[in-house]
């Protein structure tokens, strides 16, 4: 396959995975958005320019993640590999559960997408099936990709995701720390089993979790229950955890964000709020004023609301 363009721009939006009891499968899709500009070059060159979260941290050549996933997919489709220069203009924390590195991942397949004379060949179905092969889980690519909230599953060699309604008064609020954690030291301290008295807990936390999202936000808080990976965590997330149990203590639907250390609290607004997100007021205003006094330690809190397009593409002339 042959490339059809050379300049294409992209917006991923940040994401929030578990979501309490839908561990590897849940996940939503947040206001907030890295932005990646791509331009084939006619030489075998790589220039990776990153503005924003992890400017001065980041490869700046082939081993970036973007241009990794970039690889990876016009590999997939067959087209020729080609010099790149990225600029990148990240807004998405890095480290924090709020799926920075999906997020890059899905910003390279559809850079890719955009590039090919045939985006088509490159659907949501196989950037979703390449971002796993890259990411592990879908939990994260799903909502980064579809938008809104997400369930995704394996079956197989097959990703596949579905859509799930979040009902309009439910504002997701994060609390993002100043402190990182990565996934793999997240995911370390996970044991290799549950009991069955847990895993059936659990089950039925994750399917009220739909029907509490959708159509019930007043049971969010008993759908946002966990048994299997936030607990397990403390011991690598303790200020995270202690925020979680103080949340949920004044009655407010807390989890922790993907493998943390960010928590995210379910926030409800009036019917028909339709001021700026950050400018809404929410049931847990009250609890969130009361747990920091005024003193964030470190904490930010950022009211970012639903992301409903997810990762969006065009090309440039």
């Amino acid at each position: 396959m042959r490339l059809g363009a050379d300049r294409a721009r992209v917006r991923v939006p940040a994401t929030s995975a578990n979501l309490g009891p839908g561990f590897d499968t849940a996940g939503l899709a947040l206001g907030l958005y890295d932005d990646v500009e791509v331009r084939a070059l006619g030489v075998a060159d790589v220039r990776v320019d990153v503005v924003g979260e992890g400017a001065d941290e980041l490869p700046s050549g082939e081993d970036h993640l973007v241009v990794r996933a970039m690889r990876h997919a016009l590999d997939h489709v067959g087209a020729p590999q080609t010099g790149v220069h990225l600029v990148c203009r990240n807004r998405i924390p890095h480290g924090r559960g709020l799926g920075s590195s999906a997020a890059a991942v899905v910003a390279g397949l559809l850079a890719a997408r955009a590039l090919v004379a045939e985006p088509e060949s490159l659907g949501d179905d196989v950037v979703l099936r390449l971002a796993t092969d890259l990411e592990g889980h879908p939990d994260n690519a799903a909502p980064a990709l579809l938008g809104g909230a997400t369930l995704a599953w394996c079956e197989g060699p097959d990703v596949r995701a579905v859509r799930i309604p979040v009902h309009p008064t439910v504002l997701p609020i994060a609390v993002v720390p100043r402190t990182r954690l990565s996934t793999r030291h997240a995911r370390g301290v996970l044991p290799e089993q549950v009991s069955h008295a847990d895993a059936a807990w659990q089950a039925g936390r994750a399917a009220l979790l739909v029907e509490a999202l959708g159509h019930r936000p007043d049971l969010l808080f008993d759908a946002t229950g966990d048994r299997l990976h936030q607990e397990q965590r403390r011991s690598v997330m303790p200020e995270s955890l202690a925020l979680v149990d103080a949340l949920r203590a004044h009655g407010v639907p807390a989890v922790v964000s993907g493998a943390g250390p960010t928590v995210l609290a379910f926030g409800r607004t009036a019917d028909g709020d339709d001021r700026p997100m950050d400018h809404r007021e929410t049931d847990a205003d009250r609890a969130l004023d009361a747990v920091f006094g005024g003193a964030m330690g470190g904490w930010r809190i950022q009211r970012l609301g639903l992301s409903e397009d997810g990762a969006l593409w065009r090309r440039l002339p």
